[in-house]
């Protein structure tokens, strides 16, 4: 494959700033020189002025040449002008000392207009006020100031746009692949740029390919071979109850048979959870009250919790014990199910486990509090991850599917779960699902 030319985001960032100074400084110039211009050009097209330097010149070449200064005066009075008539090749000390520096000063654009008359006289003329004709030059520096920042601004802020948007794409696609969008990829157009962005893109999405690659065969895997033992281990366990019935070794079938459950309810929970994870939200959905549900699933723990030496504490508030949600029973029924049963797995004997259901907000929130030895803080993000077990205080009997279980259920019902250190020191598995108002 044809590598493709990269354009570096050094020279790009680079090459902008220049060429924003560039036409900045091109263009304060060229707006300085109009401006400076305005005068000499409004002074020297007035009608009737080259007229009045050779009446004035007629004056002076007269016997009354002392005239022609009041014949100025009044003429400059009329249009708004100092006028003065000057010989060629001397300077005059009437004129005033700044008039005098810009005639000098051949570099300096903003100058008085000179017409010249004939070979002898010319006539100098400027405004008589700072108003339209005449302009001071703190007004050209403020233009080009001006000008200059609001150019750098603008080219400041299409630079960061320029860099940090793209960026900002590819921080939100993240984030939405780690909460289980994993189709999302970084725009195409993005991957496309040729320089570090774009390079930074394309190697995001092929990394991205790769995971998603890994895991989906993994899904896979764990699902084919969950699938694969359920024939096996239904087999296995007729076989163990014939051999009970023939009279082999009681301890030993028994001791046999646990475990064959034990396998038998471990490829059912991995065959559940890969079915709410391809299902997603598109499930079965009926007004439903979870305090029915909750009921139902402590009244199909109560022996174990009797066998576990564990009391099971439920607290309704008054505007729960009606709430309706929309869902599926038995997925709901499965999920609290894991985590009562998680609770209780870790809660020891002459303790408790505290159950609390309330509404607020539009929300029905179930919070489910052991009196174990709870779990570190670094271990609390990772307990609805499958297979993860907790540090050896938490150790139980599970395969670390059942809250990942409980997880993926509660979020195809458009709810969320989350787990805390509760008040009692134990661990606290909160459920928020969205309340149903229309009827239950």
């Amino acid at each position: 494959m044809k590598r493709k030319v990269t354009f570096p985001l050094f020279w790009r960032i680079f090459f902008s700033i220049w060429l924003a100074m560039a036409v900045t400084v091109v263009a304060s110039n060229i707006a300085t020189r109009v401006l400076l211009d305005r005068e000499r050009q409004a002074i020297e097209r007035q009608t009737g002025l080259l007229d009045v330097a050779r009446e004035a010149v007629e004056i002076r070449e007269s016997p009354e040449r002392g005239s022609v200064w009041r014949f100025l005066k009044s003429e400059g009075e009329r249009l708004d002008l100092h006028l003065m008539l000057l010989a060629k090749g001397k300077h005059d000390g009437r004129l005033p000392s700044h008039i005098r520096e810009r005639m000098d000063a051949g570099w300096y654009q903003q100058k008085p207009a000179v017409l010249d008359v004939d070979e002898k006289y010319r006539l100098v003329a400027w405004p008589r006020t700072q108003g339209e004709g005449w302009l001071d030059p703190r007004f050209f520096r403020t233009i080009e100031l001006g000008l200059a920042f609001v150019m750098i601004s603008l080219a400041c802020w299409w630079i960061a746009r320029r860099v940090s948007r793209p960026l900002r794409h590819m921080e939100s696609t993240a984030q939405a692949i780690s909460q289980g969008a994993n189709s999302l990829r970084v725009s195409e157009h993005i991957a496309r740029r040729r320089d570090e962005v774009g390079l930074l893109a394309t190697a995001f999405n092929n990394m991205t390919e790769q995971l998603c690659n890994l895991l989906e065969r993994q899904k896979h895997l764990l699902r084919d071979i969950s699938h694969d033992l359920r024939t096996p281990l239904a087999r296995q366990r007729v076989a163990i109850e014939l051999a009970s019935e023939s009279g082999a070794d009681e301890e030993l079938m028994a001791s046999i048979l646990r475990q064959n459950e034990r396998l038998e309810t471990m490829t059912g929970q991995i065959l559940t959870l890969y079915r709410v994870t391809d299902a997603g939200g598109d499930i079965s959905r009926e007004a439903l009250r979870p305090v029915q549900v909750i009921n139902r699933v402590l009244q199909d723990a109560a022996d174990y919790a009797e066998h576990q030496g564990v009391d099971c504490k439920l607290v309704v508030s008054p505007d729960a014990s009606g709430a309706s949600v929309l869902g599926d029973e038995g997925l709901l029924g499965r999920a609290l199910d894991n985590i009562l049963q998680n609770a209780l797995d870790h809660t020891p004997p002459g303790k408790a486990v505290h159950l609390g259901l309330t509404v607020s907000e539009g929300w029905l929130s179930l919070t489910v509090d052991d009196e174990g030895p709870g779990v570190s803080e670094e271990s609390i993000g990772h307990l609805f991850e499958p297979f993860f077990r907790a540090d050896k205080s938490r150790g139980g009997q599970g395969w670390g599917l059942g809250l990942a279980i409980a997880r993926d259920i509660v979020r195809s019902h458009d709810g969320d779960i989350a787990a805390e250190t509760g008040d009692r020191g134990g661990l606290r598995i909160r459920i928020h699902l969205p309340v149903f108002f229309g009827g239950g």
